[in-house]
């Protein structure tokens, strides 16, 4: 067996970390009688022993810093040679607070991007056997289509670029839109969120669920929607809106009943929280007694966080796909971590197994 190796940039390390320390602990609990099955010949006889899986074998140390002109360099401190690393980097905003006050850092989610695309090529040239992009938040998947004439399809390119830099495979949680898998001439594992959403509920919310119906804030997210409520035993309708240009919107009317319930909002990404807000508000016009939401991506752009905290909106949970430094402290804010399904789908990759009960399925 190859090596395995987890190696992060500036994005989100304390996941990465996290992710290291499951894959270690499952490794040697919950996979340790595959693994001693796959070390015996046909006879039964161990044909070698496997020791104990450590933290400092997987974890892989990495530089990523940044010149004076904003130039990224990266540097794997680890031999690759021969392993299987995945490079832990969601292509989010940098985070508000350095992780070293005195050295530059990203400043942009081109920069989040750039460290990735050097991590994988880094990689590549010092004779890692496989690379898999693991981008727990993939950016710019907003940009999936041409919307008017003379605009690029951004999501594509990144593609490109992500496949071009010697990338074997990319695991991803909830795309915006599950089309982008088709981006990709190599192999792309779509991780869902809706269990970890209906088991946080289930056991931190349980009066949620008395007359709840979940809501998707946009058709093109009814699927989303439904996969929740299909999971919470609840109906789900929708709102019909549409988009102007500059990111304003006016939403048109609500598909489905909602007056006298408790409504769960299903969402794929938090930025400014524009959408939820006035969301939130047509449904309590139609009726609604009480206002939820549950986002994958919560980016919590600007001053997003003080917009929320005004709006009718009671509780929001987002995933720790993106750091959620800020938004883990506020009171409205519930945080659920995705570490132990990707360190899962981690595992299963390397070891060649399956890992259809994680991904998301159309229909």
């Amino acid at each position: 067996m190859n090596g395995l190796k987890i190696v992060t940039g500036n994005a989100n390390p304390e996941l990465a970390r996290r992710i290291t320390e499951l894959v270690v602990e499952k490794f040697n609990t919950k996979y340790a009688d595959f693994l001693d099955e796959l070390c015996r010949d046909r006879r039964g006889r161990l044909r070698e022993e496997l020791p104990p899986l450590r933290l400092e074998d997987v974890w892989c140390e990495a530089e990523v810093s940044y010149f004076p002109d904003g130039e990224v360099y990266a540097h794997v401190e680890k031999t690759v040679r021969g392993q299987y690393v995945f490079v832990v980097q969601p292509t989010c905003p940098p985070r508000a607070e350095p992780l070293d006050p005195k050295k530059p850092g990203p400043q942009t989610v081109n920069d989040i991007v750039m460290e990735l695309l050097l991590l994988v090529d880094a990689l590549r040239r010092a004779s890692a056997e496989r690379v898999c992009a693991v981008t727990p938040y993939f950016g710019y998947a907003r940009q999936d289509r041409k919307t008017e004439g003379r605009v690029p399809i951004s999501a594509r390119l990144l593609a490109n670029l992500i496949e071009r830099a010697g990338t074997s495979r990319v695991l991803a949680v909830e795309l915006h839109a599950s089309q982008i898998q088709g981006f990709f001439d190599i192999p792309l594992d779509h991780l869902r969120t809706d269990h970890l959403f209906a088991r946080h509920i289930q056991a931190h919310h349980p009066e949620w669920l008395e007359d709840l119906v979940v809501v998707s804030p946009d058709i093109g997210g009814l699927f989303r929607a439904r996969r929740v409520a299909e999971r919470l035993h609840a109906p789900f309708a929708t709102l019909a809106k549409r988009r102007f240009r500059g990111g304003d919107l006016e939403v048109l009317l609500v598909i489905g009943e909602v007056k006298g319930k408790k409504v769960l909002l299903v969402d794929d990404i938090l930025s400014t929280g524009g959408t939820l807000i006035r969301a939130a508000k047509k449904l309590l016009e139609e009726g609604a007694r009480e206002v939820y939401a549950a986002c994958t991506h919560g980016i919590f752009a600007g001053n997003a966080l003080q917009e929320l905290e005004s709006s009718p909106l009671s509780r929001i949970i987002v995933t720790d796909t993106i750091p959620q430094a800020a938004a883990k402290d506020h009171q409205m804010v519930e945080v659920v971590s995705v570490a132990d399904d990707l360190a899962e789908a981690i595992i299963r990759i390397y070891l060649g197994l399956s890992i259809s009960e994680l991904l998301v399925r159309g229909r």
